[in-house]
C-alpha cells in the first residue's frame, strides 16, 4: 500500500521556528520530525511514499533523497499553489495505483496501529476509513459520530456544546480507495473535511471510523511542540532515542564533553560534539542538539535547544525553545514558552518570559529587553 504525506503547510502557528524550516522538518529529539514519521509508517510495512510539499521543498529533498537510507522509496510532488488537504492528494494521483492508499497529515505525532487500521478497512469493505481519536474538549475540532457498526453518520465542524454527541475527532490519517479521487476537482483548493468526505457520504459511499486510543498530538504550536518532547522523554510514546544511554535515562551523542554533576537525573538528550562546562546544570525534560556549548553556571530545564547554539555563563533557560545558531550572552533568562528564532544573538542580562517570540536573525543588545 502506498502512502501520501501532506507536508506543504507554512507552519504559521509555530513561527518563528518555521521561517527558515518547514514544520515537518523541525527536530524532534534531534532528528527531523519527518524522519521519525517515515520510520513509524515503515514499521507497518508501508515503504512506497509520496511527499506532497509546498513550502521550502528543497529541505525535504536534500535530506531524504530517494529514501534508500531509510529503507523506503520516496517521490516528491510540490504544489505550485496551495491546494488544500484533498487537492494536494489529487495533485499526486499519477503516482498512485488503482487500489487503496493511505494519507497522513505530516504535522501529527501519533502511535496509531496502522496494521490494524488497514485490516479494519479491508474487513469493512470500506471506501474511506478515517482514524478517530477521543479528546476532552470536542468544540475545537471536527467531530465524527459513528453508528454501532462504526460507520460514519455525519461530519460536524467545530460544534457548540449542545450539538455534541461524540468526542471522537478526525486524527488526520485515512485509507482511501483510488476511485474516490474521481470526485475531486483537479487543480482546485479542496479539503477532505469539508469537501470529499461529506460529499462521498451524501452520495452513499461506505465511510468508517477506526477508533484509536493511541497517542496523538498536533504539533502546531510552540506549546504543543514542547509537550511532544516532554511526552517522548516521559515514555508516553515509543521512540528510538539518538545517542548512547551513558547514564540512566540520559542519552549523549558522540564526542560530547560533560561532568556527571551537570547531569543529575533524566530524562535528558544531548547531541554530538557538545560541551557542557563544569558548573552548568542540565535538568530533566531537556533536549540539546549537536555542536552546542553550555557555559558554567547556566541552568537548563524543560527546554529544546537546536543545533549550534551557545549559552553563556549564569543563564536560566526554562520551558522554552532556541532554534538553530542562537548565541546567548551571560545572565540571560528565557522562560515560560518563549521562542528564539534562528541565527539570533542575545546580549548579556536580557529577560524573556511569558511566551515572547524573537524573530530570526535578531540582534538583541545588552540589557535591551526585560519582558
Amino acid at each position: 500500500m502506498k502512502a501520501v504525506i501532506l507536508a506543504g503547510g507554512f507552519g504559521t502557528r509555530i513561527r518563528p521556528l518555521t521561517y527558515l524550516n518547514p514544520k515537518p522538518m523541525l527536530p524532534l529529539v534531534n532528528k527531523p520530525f519527518m524522519h521519525n514519521f517515515i520510520s513509524w509508517i515503515k514499521s507497518h510495512g508501508i515503504k512506497d511514499i509520496i511527499l506532497s510539499t509546498g513550502y521550502l521543498p528543497e529541505v525535504f529533498e536534500n535530506y531524504f533523497g530517494d529514501g534508500k537510507s531509510l529503507g523506503v522509496k520516496l517521490a516528491f510532488v510540490t504544489e505550485e499553489m496551495p491546494l488544500g488537504t484533498c487537492g494536494a492528494v489529487k495533485n499526486v494521483e499519477d503516482h498512485l495505483d488503482n487500489e487503496s492508499f493511505m494519507v497522513f497529515n505530516g504535522d501529527v505525532l501519533a502511535d496509531i496501529n496502522l496494521s490494524e487500521m488497514i485490516k479494519y478497512h479491508k474487513d469493512k469493505k470500506s471506501d474511506i476509513t478515517i482514524a478517530l481519536t477521543p479528546v476532552e474538549d470536542p468544540t475545537s475540532y471536527g467531530l465524527v459520530p459513528l453508528d454501532k457498526d462504526g460507520r460514519v453518520e455525519k461530519f460536524l465542524e467545530k460544534p457548540s456544546w449542545d450539538e455534541i454527541t461524540t468526542n471522537l475527532i478526525n486524527a488526520g490519517t485515512y485509507i482511501i480507495e483510488r476511485k474516490l479521487l474521481d470526485l475531486v476537482p483537479p487543480g482546485e483548493n479542496y479539503s477532505f473535511e469539508r469537501g470529499l468526505f461529506p460529499n462521498a457520504l451524501e452520495i452513499g459511499y461506505r465511510i468508517y471510523g477506526y477508533v484509536s486510543n493511541a497517542y496523538w498530538l498536533d504539533l502546531g504550536t510552540p506549546a504543543k511542540y514542547l509537550q511532544a518532547h516532554q511526552d517522548i522523554l516521559n515514555g508516553k510514546i515509543k521512540f528510538d532515542f539518538p545517542g548512547e544511554e551513558l547514564l540512566e535515562n540520559i542519552y549523549l551523542g558522540k564526542f560530547s564533553k560533560f561532568n556527571k554533576e551537570s547531569l543529575r537525573s533524566g530524562p535528558i538528550v544531548i547531541g554530538e560534539n557538545c560541551v557542557v562546562e563544569d558548573g552548568a546544570v542540565i535538568n530533566p525534560l531537556t533536549v540539546i542538539g549537536n555542536n552546542c556549548h553550555i557555559c558554567k553556571g547556566s541552568h537548563i530545564s524543560g527546554s529544546i535547544i537546536f543545533d549550534r547554539c551557545t549559552i553563556g555563563s549564569g543563564c536560566i533557560i526554562k520551558d522554552s525553545i532556541l532554534s538553530y545558531n542562537v548565541k546567548i550572552g551571560e545572565k540571560v533568562i528565557i522562560d515560560n514558552n518563549s521562542v528564539i528564532g534562528d541565527n539570533t544573538s542575545i546580549g548579556d542580562g536580557n529577560i524573556f518570559k511569558n511566551g515572547i517570540k524573537i524573530n530570526i536573525n535578531s540582534n538583541i543588545k545588552r540589557g535591551e529587553i526585560s519582558f
